[in-house]
């Protein structure tokens, strides 16, 4: 079968939906689709419309000639991704965006939930829309972008604009904080692994500052059981993801103390040993101190079931990154967090890359469990992904996947940690190069994982 015309160029009669099924390819569609979008910001020009369906045709054409389709006949989601690209790559942002919005809503009806622009919960579709907004406005939506920042000797620029965004994002979680601030006991910070639970709690320690409040941080990771104590896989590596992996009746008792105007003594977890060792220090409230504490588990109810709801305020932080491949895929979350986990575990926790590699498949599975799923019950939600993050993960740690996929290529028993390593390579055969992190502030959130913060000791 070929899709060649008798003249040797590619011509398209089908296109493959959803299911599996061809149907006639209507280059049509995309010119209505495009014209749909330019319609939403204000434009009616058809002319330009039905070029870029016709370089979208040409583009695909050219995929295919150069070998590089998975299929023989264009889906329906690479037609999509080569319209979103064509768009953006012709200088027709708001399009663009409007397009993104229309194919967000269209999935989100097919997977039968609320509508992205008008979601009433915390589910943080408006806020993957926000960041889609905000990547295309600063040319960082896909990683070609980042490489034409770097290519430019733009990376300050990167490093300034990614800063800002998530400076806004503690902006806008402390103004609705400050709107409660009356009731407040507790702020928690949760969300999974590396999110950057502890910057983040910081930074609203200091923004809350004044206000007039003190926020006495109470820091949660000291309340591990030694690491002895937590169950251990068949290779040894032990499962401290959980909450039950934490001292909650202590907590719990330390928390009533604490809002009951008493002091505690607060152990201290050694990570290098793995093991409570005394105490870090003695603790007490003044009469409107709040407590702040940063926690993986901070939205699991039983960590906090001393203090009654209405005292307690929950920030839920995640990297919400919307950035594509050259493939035009999104890259994964979990994978940005677990890069900045080994980068953290190496410099402060005793940890190798290897390591935390081959743990991550009991990080995914717990936050899976018990972490994600609680995201409804947050107050507010950060995004904390940074685009010029990913160049310094990067120059820190490509090294170490190299060497990852050829230990566990054809492995059986390690072909999570192998599919991770496969992906995060070919991530980083895409990302730039930088020669180092000077332009990295001493405040930012990656310092958290890098090292060289104002924060550290």
């Amino acid at each position: 079968m070929s899709m060649s015309d008798s003249s040797g160029e590619y011509s398209f009669d089908y296109i493959v939906k959803r299911d599996g099924s061809l149907v006639p390819f209507d280059k049509q569609k995309i010119v209505f689709a495009v014209l749909r979008a330019a319609v939403a910001v204000g434009g009616r020009d058809r002319e330009t419309a039905e070029r870029i369906a016709d370089e979208v045709v040409e583009y695909l054409k050219a995929v295919r000639k150069e070998g590089a389709a998975e299929s023989l006949y264009p889906t329906v989601e690479e037609v999509q991704d080569a319209v979103e690209k064509i768009l953006i790559e012709e200088g027709h942002a708001k399009t663009a965006k409007a397009y993104i919005v229309y194919r967000y809503e269209h999935a989100l009806k097919r997977k039968g939930r609320e509508s992205l622009t008008y979601s009433s919960d915390n589910i943080p579709y408006r806020m993957l829309w926000e960041t889609l907004n905000w990547a295309v406005d600063h040319d960082c939506y896909t990683l070609s972008h980042l490489r034409g920042f770097v290519d430019t000797g733009g990376f300050g620029e990167l490093v300034r604009i990614s800063e800002e965004f998530y400076e806004e994002q503690i902006s806008q979680a402390v103004s609705q904080i400050r709107s409660r601030l009356d009731d407040l006991r507790v702020v928690i910070v949760s969300g999974p692994s590396s999110s950057g639970k502890t910057t983040t709690t910081h930074k609203i320690a200091e923004a809350l500052a004044e206000s007039g409040k003190r926020l006495v941080p109470l820091e949660v990771d000291n309340y591990f059981f030694d690491l002895r104590e937590h169950p251990e896989d068949p290779y040894g590596d032990r499962d401290f993801e959980t909450p039950q992996a934490l001292d909650m009746r202590l907590l719990n008792e330390h928390l009533s103390r604490l809002l009951e105007g008493r002091s505690i003594q607060v152990p201290f977890y050694n990570f290098k040993t793995g093991r409570r060792e005394g105490t870090s220090q003695e603790l007490a409230l003044e009469k409107d101190d709040i407590v702040l504490i940063d926690s993986l588990h901070g939205l699991y109810e039983p960590m906090t079931e001393a203090v009654p709801e209405k005292r307690k305020f929950t920030v839920y932080i995640e990297t919400l990154a919307q950035i594509k491949d050259d493939r035009r895929r999104f890259i994964r979350w979990t994978d940005i967090r677990m890069l900045r986990r080994m980068v953290r575990d190496m410099q402060f926790r005793n940890y190798g890359p290897r390591q935390t590699l081959l743990h991550w498949y009991l990080v995914r599975r717990s936050e899976l469990r018990h972490i994600v799923s609680r995201i409804n019950n947050a107050d507010c939600v950060v995004n904390s992904f940074m685009p010029s993050e990913l160049p310094v993960m990067k120059r820190r740690l490509a090294a170490y996947f190299r060497e990852f996929v050829r230990e566990f290529e054809g492995v059986r028993e390690r072909a999570d940690a192998y599919d991770r390593a496969v992906r995060v390579q070919e991530l980083f055969d895409q990302v730039p190069d930088v020669e180092g992190e000077a332009r990295i502030p001493e405040s930012s959130l990656l310092r958290e994982f890098i090292g060289g913060g104002i924060w550290e000791g």
